[in-house]
Parts: C-alpha cells; structure tokens; sequence
C-alpha cells in the first residue's frame, strides 16, 4: 500500500472531510443518458482501494429535506420533485413543463432520494467547515450547478452547491464567513449559481467555461452582476481545444487577482470533469494533472475549501481524477498503477492513473487569452472592501448547542437524527454502462431558454435571502449540525483488493453487500 500514497513535499496537513453515500451510485437516469451517478461509486472505489481512508475521515451525511431545500428552492418545486415518480408522472404533465423535467431532465426511480443525498453532502461539508471540524470537505455526488430556484436544467434539479454556500454565510458560530468565493472550471457555465448571487456581494462567483452556441448559452464576458453585485460575478469564456499550458496561463493569474480583490473568507471549488480531454459532451483538452492544478492551487492559499463535482460522462476519465484530486486534497500523490477494485476492467487496456491531452488544435489563441484575462483582471480590481455584515448572533435551536465529541450513549433513542445506530447500509448494483455509442447529443449544443450573452433583468432575477440576523432570526433551525446528521465510515469498509465485482445483473439476483458502518465515532 505505501507504493500507492506518496506524501506531497511541503504539504501542511490538512483535515480533509470526505462524503459519501453507497446509494447515490444505485440511481439510473435511463438507457442512453450520459449523466450516470454510478462514476460517483467508482470514484469512491478507487479512494479506498489506494488507502486514501487513512488520510482522512469518511463520512455519509443525513439526506437534505424538504424544509431544507426550500432555503433556495421555491416550496412548489421541491413538493413536485418528492412526489413525480415514473409511475405517477403522467398526472403532473404541467407540472413537468413549468418545471423543465423531462428530456435533459428526465423522471426516474428515487429522483428525490437523489436529490436529497448530493444536496446533504453539499450542506454538511459547509457546516464541518464553518464549525471548524476539517479544512477542506469533499462531496462529488454535488456540484449540480444548472439548477434555479424554480427549474431544473442540464441534468441538475437541486442546485446543492448554492445551498452549500448558503449554510457557509449564515453558520452563527465562528468562523464567520462574510463573503465566500465560488470557482468552477466544468466545461459549462455555472448559470444557476451565478444567478442565485446576481445580486449580492457576498458570493463572487468565477466560472471557466466553454462560451458559444454551447448549453447554457451564458456566461458572457459582459456578464458581471448588477445591483450590490456589480463585478462580483466574473466570466471567462473558452474555446474549444484549450491545453493544461494555456488553461494555467489565465487560472492562476485570475485567481489570485480574486484572491486579492475580494478576500474571501472560504472557497467552493465545482471540479466539473467534461473539461477533461475525451469527454462525450466536452469540448477541452485537459489533462488529469492539468484540471488538478486547479485544485492544488486553489488549496495553497490555506481558505477553508469545499470541493465539489459536477460534469464529466466518461466514467472512467471522472473516476480517475476525482479520485486524484481526493489524494491531492490529502496532501498525497497516487500511484500510477490503479490498484484491483471492483471496477478494474473499466481502466483498461494500460491500468493507468491516468488522462492525457489528445491531438486536438486548440482554438484559444495566445492574443485571445491574453486579451480575455486583460478585460477580467480589470474587472475583478473593482471589486469593492469587505461588504457590510451585521454579526450579532442569532437565536439558535438546540441543533446548534449538539456537543460534536458527545457519546454515543447521550443520543436520543426516540430521534431520527443519530446515525450512530444504523449498523449497516445497503448498497444496491444497478446497470453499468460507458459504451461509446451512448449519451451521445445531450447538452452539447443546445442553448438554453436564457439569451446567450445578455444579463439577466434585474426585475427576472430571483431573489435570494443572504443570511444576516434578521434574516436567520426567523429560520436558524435550518442550521446544519454535522454531529447528529452524519454517519462516520469505518475504514473496514474498504473492499479487498482481490475481490471484483459481480455483473450488475447477477449482483441483482444476489443481493447486494452490505458497508460496515463505525460506531466507534
């Protein structure tokens, strides 16, 4: 195993948070979509098959609620999303197309579990991170960044990153963190987030992204925010083709002029990997390392970070990085040989941790990029101070006061919330597929109903409460506590090496294994 973890020189250790729930890779969007949660799973294998549990620790958070969901998200659209299922849909026709769920979208079994398991994640590395419990948290079933208040879109219905960044300003112990910096470098433009914060300056929100007659179809250059949030949103629109050289060449400069301007108090990193070179519906040119330097820059400044996923359908180009970028977060290297899990033959026919740059001509010019970043660095120097925050406290429910290093015996045995008692989760095998052929068209090219290149009305934005004491007064008991709603995983969970896994349909017939869960923390 020590050939498999090398220790990165220099690295200060980091307290790193990883969720992950066994079920979220059990959820099929249907034959031929290219968005399968199943890459979260592989993903996941390869973390523990490396030894990444002992660099960290492991949990799986309490599903988002209703209530929970609805700090963002309008109350309709969440009822909808916990009641259509593919039996019942052809009694919400209307309702499919006001809330755009159908084609990119589609309805399928445990859409709202789904939902419910990337949303929590989401929100429970935000509260381990404003309650100083870890440095940097990672949740790769979230980073769904297309989906609005009031909609889904791009494959995404609950935009848990927005909810993530909401519990990160209005945590009402300290750290305080009056402004929070959101960064994605997914293939797509993080639209729902950037309209979620249109308005304010609290959230500064710098999106990398393929720009044209490309899904969403935002994200212009002209794209700044309005109101309060004049300059805090910031574009960079790509062209097809763009290498890790040239991708450096604007990221890092870019962002630490951010870094400068605005100092934010903590960072959440969409690590969306359809800008990896060889995706089916990206069009970059990333290698593995490339789209990791991201990831390892962003961490050098020493901000609490919440690292979360998004794009990327080639599974096992996502599985690899994401994994990769894990062990980085870990402040370690991983070995090149993958090592035998359950998902081995997928990493063939070289085995390799892995993903290259392909021959494809980069259309991202020198003078273009140069002349992009010119335009973005002035705008992002007239990013105003700190904004005015009020930080008197805030009356708190007894979530808030829940003793994070309590044992097991104080829990309640009448309430829901300790996870503790719940021995062992199932982990149910569903179809695998990441044929060539499949998931072909998708959102490649389509545009959105949203003019490319034109802001949004300042009378069509949503608006969206940023928690202050007035606001949080009404509704603190939305506050997550990361005691009581996670499930820390033991590191007896980790398959053995020479086990493979069964095909998805006999494993059906079998029954599925079942994961260890510690009752030790």
């Amino acid at each position: 195993m020590s050939g498999l973890l090398t220790p990165i020189a220099g690295e200060s250790k980091k307290r790193v948070c990883y969720f992950f729930d066994s079920d979220v890779g059990g959820f099929h969007y249907g034959p031929g979509h290219p968005m399968k949660p199943t890459r979260i799973r592989m993903c996941h294998s390869l973390v523990m098959n490396y030894g990444l549990y002992k660099k960290m620790e492991i949990f799986r958070a309490k599903p988002a609620n209703k209530r929970e969901m609805s700090q963002f998200h309008t109350d309709e659209y969440v009822e909808f999303l916990s009641k259509i299922t593919p039996s019942n849909m052809n009694n919400f026709v209307k309702e499919q197309l006001k809330y755009n769920v159908g084609d990119d979208c589609p309805v399928f079994d445990g859409l709202f579990e789904y939902c419910s398991i990337s949303a929590g994640g989401s929100m429970e590395g935000a509260a381990r991170l404003s309650r100083n419990k870890c440095d940097i948290a990672v949740n790769w079933a979230g980073g769904l960044h297309h989906a609005k208040k009031g909609e889904a879109s791009g494959f995404c219905y609950v935009n848990d990153i927005v909810l993530g960044i909401l519990e990160l300003l209005r945590h009402v112990l300290p750290p305080y963190h009056k402004r929070v910096l959101y960064i994605d470098i997914d293939c797509h433009h993080g639209d729902g987030v950037e309209e979620a914060f249109y308005t304010t300056d609290r959230v500064m929100t710098v999106s990398f992204h393929k720009y044209g007659e490309y899904f969403p179809g935002t994200g212009e250059l002209r794209d700044l925010g309005i109101g309060k949030g004049k300059f805090y949103s910031c574009n960079f629109p790509l062209r097809d083709g763009i290498t890790d050289e040239s991708y450096k060449s604007v990221f890092e400069p870019v962002i630490t002029q951010v870094m400068q301007s605005y100092d934010p108090s903590a960072v959440v990193l969409q690590c969306g990997t359809d800008s990896l070179s060889g995706d089916k519906l990206g069009c970059l040119n990333l290698s593995m390392r490339g789209h990791a330097n991201c990831v390892k820059f962003v961490k050098s400044f020493g901000l609490p970070l919440l690292l979360l996923g998004g794009g990327g359908y080639t599974m096992r180009n996502v599985s690899r990085c994401w994994a990769y970028e894990t062990g980085l977060a870990a402040g370690v290297e991983l070995g090149s040989e993958i090592p035998v899990n359950e998902y081995y033959e997928y990493f063939g026919p070289d085995y390799k941790l892995d993903v290259r740059q392909s021959n494809m001509e980069d259309m991202n010019t020198r003078e273009y990029l140069e002349r992009i970043k010119g335009i973005v660095m002035d705008n992002v120097r007239k990013v105003g101070g700190p904004p005015s925050v009020q930080m008197t406290d805030i009356p708190r429910t007894a979530d808030d006061y829940v003793d994070d290093n309590a044992d097991e015996d104080m829990d309640d045995p009448n309430e829901r919330i300790p996870m503790r008692q719940r021995q062992k989760m199932i982990q149910p095998d569903m179809e695998l597929s990441d044929s060539e052929d499949e998931g072909e068209g998708g959102r490649r090219n389509h545009q959105s109903n949203k003019s490319a290149g034109k802001a949004p009305a300042s009378g069509n934005t949503p608006e969206i409460e940023i928690p202050t004491s007035n606001l949080l007064a009404s509704n603190s008991q939305a506050t997550r506590s990361p005691h009581t709603a996670t499930t820390a995983v033991s590191s007896e969970t980790v398959p053995s090496p020479t086990e493979a896994a069964a095909p998805a349909d006999e494993a059906e017939k079998n029954g599925a294994a079942a994961m260890e869960v510690d009752t030790t923390k």
